[in-house]
């Protein structure tokens, strides 16, 4: 992807989190307001690790495969830093895996 895409993706992210779609919390403490995603997104941080694990891949390994730096692939295991979703497709795509959307089955 280009800087372009890169930067399209990001301010569509933005305006869905402006909108409410994307749930932010604020971050008490920081020296300015900042804010992240809810911790909804702990338990698929979590399968991510497994899976690496079962593919017997270190955050190294992944890491090289994207492009990218080993903190960084830590930083987002830990929840440390919320991965933008250009970064958690990534990972995901190295892992040989893909993202799919569902219809959610609603019971009446």
């Amino acid at each position: 992807m280009s800087f372009f895409d890169d930067l399209q993706n990001d301010l569509l992210e933005a305006i869905e989190m402006e909108k409410g779609n994307i749930p932010l919390t604020e971050r008490k403490g920081m020296p300015a307001k900042t804010y992240y995603v809810a911790d909804d997104d702990k338990e698929l941080l979590n399968q991510i690790v497994e899976i690496r694990k079962s593919e017997h891949m270190t955050q190294s390994q992944v890491a090289d495969l994207i492009g990218s730096k080993q903190q960084v692939i830590s930083r987002m295991e830990t929840g440390e830093n919320s991965p933008s979703l250009k970064l958690f497709n990534s990972v995901v795509n190295a892992l040989g895996y893909e993202l799919r959307i569902e219809k959610k089955m609603v019971s009446a």
